[in-house]
């Protein structure tokens, strides 16, 4: 009778840290993993200290930097695309690093369609409509053609100390696309992870063809489907590096952050 009574014991025990053990997995699915500070990256801090084989065993989707910012990034389907600042699109190996990029493993809790023309800002609010958690971390995949899309990329940068990224926004290079299908990779990060992360909405592009890309500027939407994923934790990996731990935090770079993602500096 004790055999049998703690044969059952175990097997209660075990079915218990089986399901413990797969609760602690999906809640490590559904976590956003930041690589690098948004707000140092934007100071100037492009050196890569983050392997992408480190990088992808925290996300399938994503998008960042590469080392010294050389372009764009965009993770999707855990494939990684590089846009370079010659227009220039392609899939690298995971054999290199990043100094910034955001990534988690994409699991769609809602999907929509639209199908009514929307510029940016209109398409925004209509995201704010249907994610109606203000303080909810959102990872968003729009996919379908778009109308038009204006994208962006960085040049490398050669010689140190850096200058911060909105100092840099003459040297952007710019590309327009026209009745175009690909997908937007992106977030829509609430206002208490700023710092470490950029808030409100974050975007990259890669055409259907993996040749075209980039940071998004400007965009009108055609008939698109909208695949939202809301996260429930986030993860900071910061860098172990002598710049970082010199670098001036008690700076506010809120509009510097704001003119880059804009692409302009008014």
């Amino acid at each position: 009778m004790n055999k049998i009574y703690y044969c059952l014991v175990g097997f209660v025990c075990l079915g218990s840290w089986t399901a413990n053990a797969q609760l602690k997995s999906d809640r490590k699915n559904n976590t956003l993993y930041t690589a690098g500070h948004a707000g140092a990256f934007i100071g100037g801090l492009y050196d890569a200290f983050a392997p992408y084989n480190k990088l992808m065993k925290h996300g399938d989707f994503g998008l960042g930097a590469p080392d010294k910012l050389d372009g764009e990034l965009l993770i999707l389907h855990g494939k990684i695309y590089q846009t370079q600042s010659n227009g220039k699109t392609f899939e690298i190996p995971d054999t290199g690093s990043t100094p910034f990029s955001v990534v988690n493993f994409f699991h769609a809790d809602k999907v929509l369609k639209a199908s009514v023309p929307m510029d940016k800002m209109q398409f925004y609010a209509y995201l704010d409509s249907v994610m109606p958690n203000q303080n909810g971390i959102y990872a968003i995949r729009i996919k379908g053609v778009f109308n038009s899309i204006k994208t962006r990329a960085f040049p490398p940068v050669t010689n140190k100390p850096y200058a911060p990224l909105a100092q840099l926004l003459s040297l952007q290079q710019f590309f327009n696309f026209s009745h175009i299908s690909g997908d937007l990779v992106g977030y829509r990060i609430p206002a208490y992870m700023e710092g470490p992360n950029i808030t409100g909405y974050h975007f990259h592009f890669l055409s259907d063809d993996k040749k075209g890309g980039g940071h998004i500027i400007d965009l009108l939407t055609g008939n698109v489907t909208i695949e939202i994923d809301e996260l429930d934790s986030f993860t900071v990996d910061i860098p172990q590096t002598k710049e970082f731990n010199s670098f001036d935090f008690k700076k506010d770079r809120r509009e510097e952050v704001r003119q880059v993602e804009n692409g302009k500096s008014n």
